[in-house]
C-alpha cells in the first residue's frame, strides 16, 4: 500500500534529522519519532508485541533519559552552537548525497501502488518465542538493563568526605 511507502520516506527523514541536528533534544525528539513510526511499521506487519515493546522503551523510556540527561549538562553559547553546526554538516554533508542518489535509484524501479510490507506469523504463545526462540535477544536485553543501571549508580554516586584530622 501506498501508506507503508509513505511511512518508509517519513522514517528515513525522522532519522536524517536525528543525526544532523545541532541541538541534543532536537536530536532526541527525532530519535523519538524514528521510534514511533517503525512502531506503526511493526503494527502493520502484525507485530504487535514488538511495536508495543518498540513504543514504550525507545520512544518512551529512552527519550526521558536522554532529556534528563540533557537537563544535566550547561547549554551551548551561540557561537558554540553555530560552531557545532559547522562542525555537523561537515561531518555529515554525504548524508544528503547518499539520499539523493537512492532516492533516483529507486525512482527506476517502478514501485507498485500496492506495495506492501511482508506480514510476520502470528505468535500465540509469547513464552514460548521469548524463552525457547528469541532467547540470546533476551540475555542481551538483559546485559544492557543491567549495564544501564550501573552507569545510573555510576552517575549518581556521591562521593563521601574524608576524614577531617582532629
Amino acid at each position: 500500500m501506498m501508506i507503508d511507502l509513505i511511512l518508509l520516506i517519513c522514517l528515513v527523514l525522522a532519522a536524517f534529522w536525528a543525526v544532523v541536528a545541532a541541538r541534543m533534544l532536537k536530536a532526541v525528539v527525532g530519535l523519538a519519532l524514528t521510534s514511533v513510526i517503525v512502531s506503526i511499521l511493526m503494527f502493520r506487519m502484525n507485530s504487535p508485541l514488538a511495536a508495543v515493546f518498540e513504543l514504550s522503551v525507545c520512544a518512551g523510556l529512552i527519550p526521558v533519559i536522554f532529556i534528563t540527561t540533557i537537563s544535566f549538562t550547561k547549554r551551548l553559547s551561540w557561537e558554540a552552537y553555530l560552531e557545532r553546526k559547522k562542525e555537523i554538516f561537515s561531518r555529515f554533508w554525504y548524508l544528503p548525497v547518499i539520499l539523493v542518489i537512492t532516492v533516483v535509484l529507486l525512482s527506476r524501479y517502478k514501485i507498485a501502488a500496492d506495495f506492501i510490507l511482508p506480514q510476520a506469523p502470528a505468535v500465540t504463545d509469547v513464552r514460548h518465542v521469548l524463552w525457547n526462540l528469541r532467547q540470546s535477544d533476551l540475555f542481551g536485553q538483559i546485559i544492557i538493563l543491567l549495564i544501564g543501571a550501573f552507569g545510573v549508580v555510576t552517575l549518581f554516586k556521591v562521593k563521601q568526605p574524608k576524614d577531617k584530622p582532629k
